[in-house]
């Protein structure tokens, strides 16, 4: 199984002890939901807008044994993907920096 990580961040899978089990470099492509924002009032002053997202970019199209790593939003515009997964149970460090994850999932 060929895992690419379509996200701009290294992607560090650690065991149930935390140990590292397999780190999944970047790609180079980024995939991205496109983001469409209207503006649909203020409050106290500041804009607040209505987003969705669309059409993804970046993504190939489906390969035999490969799965594709994205962002959640972006596996939320390509819930029909079964090869589109997102990084889940993540691990912080003492200042709350994700260090790595456990496992991943599907939107």
């Amino acid at each position: 199984m060929t895992i690419v990580n379509l996200t701009p961040h290294s992607i560090n899978f650690l065991d149930a002890d935390n140990r590292p089990i397999l780190t999944v470099e970047p790609s180079g492509t980024v995939a991205r939901a496109k983001q469409t924002r209207t503006l649909c009032g203020t409050v106290a002053g500041i804009p607040v807008n209505q987003c969705a997202y669309g059409t993804v970019q970046g993504l190939p199209e489906p390969a035999k044994e490969t799965i594709y790593v994205v962002s959640a939003i972006t596996a939320q515009a390509c819930p029909e993907r079964e090869d589109v997964y997102i990084v889940d149970d993540s691990v912080r460090d003492s200042n709350g920096r994700i260090i790595g994850v456990r496992a991943l999932a599907h939107i």
